[in-house]
């Protein structure tokens, strides 16, 4: 038997079946940091204002993940916040998903950031070619 979830005991990749685990509140917090020079500037930028089309990205995304990650169940997502905040040495995006399902929201808050990241890279990229970003999951909450 495969010690992965996603793996069948012939090596094939699968689904997870969570039908029978029951309905629970979840929540997940990821957070994602670019480091930019370009972030004083991502307001006014020639193709607009970074910050608010990242945040709008990033609820689209999370909204988008089981069509974006193969084996990621749809859920129905009660709670989507997504902030993008300059700081110092670049951009901290922060996403929180909740729902009541049967199996977590952490992909949708990681996709959530990753998409943001992208968007803020995407539109900075102009400015700042040596920008770089990482991504991370903070919180992980069931129950």
């Amino acid at each position: 038997m495969s010690e992965l979830s996603h793996v069948d005991d012939a090596g094939a990749v699968r689904m997870v079946d969570v039908g029978g685990k029951p309905e629970v509140a979840r929540r997940a917090v990821a957070r994602a940091f670019v480091s930019t020079s370009a972030a004083p500037q991502l307001h006014a930028l020639p193709k607009g204002d970074a910050l608010v089309a990242a945040q709008l990205a990033g609820i689209m995304a999370a909204k988008r993940t089981a069509e974006l990650i193969p084996l990621c169940h749809p859920l129905p997502l009660s709670h989507i916040d997504v902030s993008v905040d300059v700081v110092e040495g670049g951009v901290e995006i922060r996403a929180e998903v909740a729902t009541t399902a049967r199996t977590g929201v952490e992909m949708e808050a990681l996709t959530a950031v990753s998409v943001a990241a992208l968007t803020v890279y995407d539109m900075a990229k102009a400015v700042d070619r040596a920008m770089t970003f990482s991504v991370e999951l903070v919180e992980k909450v069931k129950g």
